[in-house]
């Protein structure tokens, strides 16, 4: 019997990717509680591979699972070319994902920002998933941010921001009362992500943005945004010592209050110098 093509890829990621991917989809959910009973979740699509990779994981958790929850499969269009935009609608018919698109004019609004263009889109753009999602009566947006983007931020928060910080598997809106962001990819590797594509023969978009776009970037470095700078960092250090990327990670776990000069609670903004109690 030959199976249609979006069986093969549910069947890749229980089966030749399991160790890689499905394992660690279910550790970031169980080991930081993600998932609770009666939630409807807003699984964010941007037509990336990570995103499309996390609603196949969360059909699968769902077609699986014993836990009772609803999934509602959000895409938001903030200014894609129409060519980028079939891209996305057919690929979501391919991988059998029934989307919910919506308009915003982000790319737009953000094309004339000078200063970090990247982080007022991001920040605009978890904005409106907030606000439709809350539309759909979900109380959980979930983001396909993988475990490579974690690191690569513990490195730029370092590196170009002085200060320990990491991006957090989940967290509260403080703009959108009851509403949650979970990143069930936490544990889930980029290269396994990439695997998981090319074996399947599969083609998404990238960033797509006017922005990142080489034709219109004048005024930007060419080597592009301080991200892809740590992207490139980390596969020269995994060419030192394999582990690093784990080690790093690690080191956002294993902090030891007693050997910092000084630490601040975002929740209080209250800050702490070793000092204090010397």
């Amino acid at each position: 019997m030959i199976l249609e093509k979006h069986v093969e890829i549910e069947r890749s990621i229980i089966t030749s990717y399991r160790k890689r991917i499905w394992t660690k989809f279910i550790k970031s959910i169980q080991e930081f509680d993600m998932i609770q009973e009666g939630d409807k979740i807003a699984v964010c699509i941007s037509g990336g591979k990570d995103s499309m990779l996390m609603a196949k994981c969360f059909q699968e958790l769902k077609k699986h699972g014993k836990m009772n929850f609803e999934l509602v499969f959000l895409t938001m269009n903030p200014g894609y070319n129409e060519k980028n935009k079939q891209k996305i609608i057919s690929n979501a018919e391919l991988l059998n994902i029934p989307i919910t698109m919506f308009e915003t004019n982000i790319f737009d609004a953000v094309a004339e920002i000078k200063d970090h263009p990247c982080y007022v889109c991001a920040r605009m753009r978890r904005g409106y998933l907030y606000e439709k999602a809350k539309e759909y009566g979900c109380n959980k947006i979930a983001l396909g941010h993988h475990f490579d983007d974690v690191v690569e931020t513990i490195l730029m928060g370092m590196l170009y921001g002085a200060q320990m910080q990491t991006m957090m598997p989940k967290l509260r809106s403080t703009s959108h009362p009851g509403m949650e962001l979970i990143r069930p990819l936490y544990y889930v590797k980029e290269s396994a992500i990439i695997g998981w594509m090319e074996k399947n023969e599969l083609e998404f978009i990238k960033c797509a943005c006017k922005i990142t776009d080489k034709s219109l970037r004048k005024n930007q470095d060419e080597n592009g945004s301080k991200r892809e700078e740590m992207k490139k960092l980390l596969g020269k250090l995994r060419e030192i010592y394999d582990d690093v990327d784990m080690n790093i990670f690690r080191s956002a776990q294993n902090v030891n209050l007693d050997t910092i000069i000084s630490y601040r609670s975002q929740r209080t903004g209250e800050k702490h110098h070793f000092l204090d109690n010397y």
